[in-house]
């Protein structure tokens, strides 16, 4: 039986003079990667064309990027930020929000549905959900590389001693709390997409995303230490820190869409299994 875990893991894999080459970085691009094929495999099976898998992942990074950032910088440090507006660009110095990446994602799938597909964007978000969790949970092990959001003190066996932070006391690696769930999610939607044709039923992978991430989500801040101080106070007021209060909305938007999916007839369609042609320009 385990005690506790040590952890002292170096963030940074190697180094090229001034360069550095990071666990969180690198878990992000193999999760863009995997995504960016999964995705392609969907259009060629459901006949899209091969061009707009390029576009729609520079919408999909944009997005995730200035998302989380903006979303760090308002729902958490709005006070600092507000005094030092010349630090929000600084990304590298840390303050990514998952909540302000998901509203990026579903504004820049929005537009890549007006713009570029011309498709009801749940078109769109059926697919990009899929590969989002398994990027999700490839994040959080970054996240846990860099010995950072993890929980409270735990007695539990598993519990891990982030050495790097000066931590004495083993505490709730919730970092691998919620990539477990998101690994898990990966691979529901993925069999419901290629085994159940779950696409045919618009809206309902977006639906179960939203319920399950956001509803896991809520559950691990119990245990979970918080990211900035000022949420002690919240939590003394309301009960449920910043992060819980911003996932209620999406598992109540995920409810209201599974409600939706499964309340209509199921669509049939066929699938050519190929890149649909180019138009001629």
């Amino acid at each position: 039986m385990l005690s506790e875990i040590l952890w002292n893991a170096d963030p940074i894999i190697f180094s090229l003079g001034p360069l550095s080459v990071r666990w969180y970085g690198l878990m992000f691009a193999i999760g863009f990667f995997i995504g960016y094929q999964i995705v392609a495999r969907m259009f060629r099976h459901e006949g899209a064309p091969e061009s707009w898998l390029g576009v729609l992942l520079i919408y999909l990074v944009a997005g995730t990027i200035i998302g989380a950032r903006l979303g760090h910088v308002f729902f958490y440090e709005w006070d600092y930020y507000s005094q030092h507006p010349g630090e929000i660009l600084q990304v590298w110095n840390g303050g990514l929000a998952s909540h302000g990446g998901t509203i990026g994602n579903i504004i820049a799938i929005l537009l890549f549905s007006w713009f570029v597909s011309k498709k009801n964007p749940s078109w769109t978000f059926d697919k990009i959900v899929v590969p989002v969790a398994l990027v999700a949970g490839l994040i959080r092990l970054g996240n846990l590389m860099n010995s950072e959001i993890y929980g409270g003190p735990t007695d539990l066996p598993w519990g891990f001693v982030f050495l790097r932070n000066g931590e004495t006391l083993p505490a709730h690696p919730t970092q691998l709390y919620e990539a477990g769930c998101y690994f898990v999610l990966f691979a529901i939607l993925m069999w419901m997409y290629w085994k159940r044709n779950a696409e045919e039923r618009p809206w309902l992978l977006t639906g179960i995303f939203f319920i399950w991430v956001f509803g896991f989500r809520f559950l691990i801040e119990y245990v979970k230490n918080v990211q900035v101080a000022s949420e002690y106070e919240m939590i003394a007021r309301y009960g449920i820190n910043m992060g819980q209060l911003l996932s209620i909305p999406f598992i109540l938007l995920g409810i209201i869409l599974v409600i939706i999916a499964m309340s209509r007839p199921r669509q049939h369609w066929q699938f050519p299994n190929r890149f649909a042609p180019e138009p001629k320009k």
